[in-house]
């Protein structure tokens, strides 16, 4: 029999497994940057550097790299008191606007705990969900706690998706829909109370 000291409760798996995957992935995606860099510089392509398709992969691996950092805080490991940084947290917001659907504001001071940071890229990724075809969204912290406002012309909007945050009869996810239970999972376990509101004209998740 295993002995109850070396199980690991199936959430901090979770966060090892997501934090495994994105150390993994980011090395490729770095030698595939410094590829097309060492390209730019050779003597021996001259002008590639305005080849539309060398900057198609450019700007495709820096969104890569993006969005893995957003994964890396939304979906891993976090150890001791981590904390983040304004800039930071800027930069994470920024891979979300990489695609150019969403604008994004940021209004918040200060320096944020890493497990806080976790809830708002997941929230975020709520608010994605139900503006696929852009928008705007602010973000917005003070004493009260963070408050996320997505506005759109359209919205998607699933009520037993939505659930997972407060309702009755949620659904199960599709795999590009897990941060709603993962967002849940992460409030219940920070005993944080969650407001949401989906219409025809936006998003709010608040915290």
């Amino acid at each position: 029999m295993v002995p109850d000291t070396t199980r690991i409760a199936s959430g901090e798996l979770s966060q090892l497994l997501g934090s495994r995957l994105c150390h993994d992935l980011v090395s490729p995606l770095g030698a595939i940057g410094n590829g097309v860099e060492l390209l730019e510089m050779s003597p021996d392509f001259p002008g590639i550097g305005a080849c539309p398709e060398l900057k198609l992969i450019a700007e495709s691996v820096l969104a890569a790299r993006a969005r893995i950092q957003i994964f890396r805080v939304a979906f891993g490991q976090v150890q001791g008191d981590q904390r983040l940084s304004r800039a930071g947290l800027t930069q994470l917001l920024d891979g979300f606007s990489a695609q150019g659907r969403m604008r994004i504001r940021l209004e918040a001071e200060g320096d944020f705990a890493r497990t806080e940071m976790r809830m708002v890229m997941l929230a975020m990724m709520c608010l994605e969900s139900a503006i696929p075809w852009g928008g705007t969204v602010t973000v917005l912290h003070g004493p009260a706690g963070w408050r996320l406002l997505a506005e759109a012309e359209r919205t998607k909007h699933d009520a037993n998706l939505w659930a997972w945050l407060g309702g009755p009869a949620p659904r199960s996810p599709m795999p590009s829909e897990v941060h709603f239970p993962l967002l849940a999972e992460a409030l219940a376990s920070a005993d944080r109370a969650v407001r949401w509101e989906v219409d025809d004209k936006g998003a709010e998740i608040a915290f």
